[in-house]
């Protein structure tokens, strides 16, 4: 699938409709975020959890259900950006806002000064901030594939790690979905 509008140079963010009547919405979505890393929000009529989680699954930075406001349209737009601009550095540390992760000297920093973290709680923070990420994705890396317990540690580590960085809006809980990293600011 290749339309008009895919064929022009790369924007600084796309927002798609799933509800498209010549081309399905869901497989522009692919297209966008596959070799690419211009963001995608996704304006959609289809409300329900299923289509939403599927809509991050298969690579939207964020969704908008229809009829939405053009003042939280304006805000989300400017998250996903600022998000975008994150991109960790050629010396393995990434910056969000104030906090620096430096993966490669396992430490975090948040404004200059270290902050202790379990290695399971770095782990939590080491990989793409401001990405979702899911819940079984996260207990399947920082704990195993074939974690049998309750799910409740995952929960008990991120309010660990909410605690530590000082602030809860570090780490945003999406109900049913998972955990992002996210600058309180």
């Amino acid at each position: 699938m290749q339309g008009p509008a895919l064929a022009e140079p790369e924007a600084d963010l796309v927002l798609p409709d799933p509800g498209l009547p010549d081309v399905d919405g869901r497989e522009v979505c692919r297209t966008l975020t596959g070799p690419s890393a211009t963001p995608v929000i996704v304006g959609t009529a289809r409300g329900d959890e299923f289509d939403r989680v599927l809509l991050l699954e298969i690579g939207a930075d964020d969704y908008e259900v229809k009829p939405f406001g053009f003042r939280e349209l304006v805000a989300r737009i400017r998250a996903v950006l600022r998000r975008g601009a994150r991109v960790p550095a050629a010396n393995g540390r990434q910056a969000l806002g104030p906090l620096t992760v430096d993966r490669r000297g396992r430490q975090v920093l948040l404004p200059g000064q270290p902050v202790e973290l379990t290695n399971k709680e770095l782990e939590l923070l080491a990989e793409e901030p401001g990405t979702v990420r899911r819940r079984e994705e996260l207990i399947a890396r920082v704990w195993d594939e074939n974690w049998w317990s309750s799910t409740k540690a995952l929960d008990v580590h991120v309010a660990s790690l909410r605690k530590k960085l000082g602030d809860p809006r570090w780490t945003a809980a999406l109900r049913g979905v998972g955990y992002r990293l996210d600058s309180p600011s």
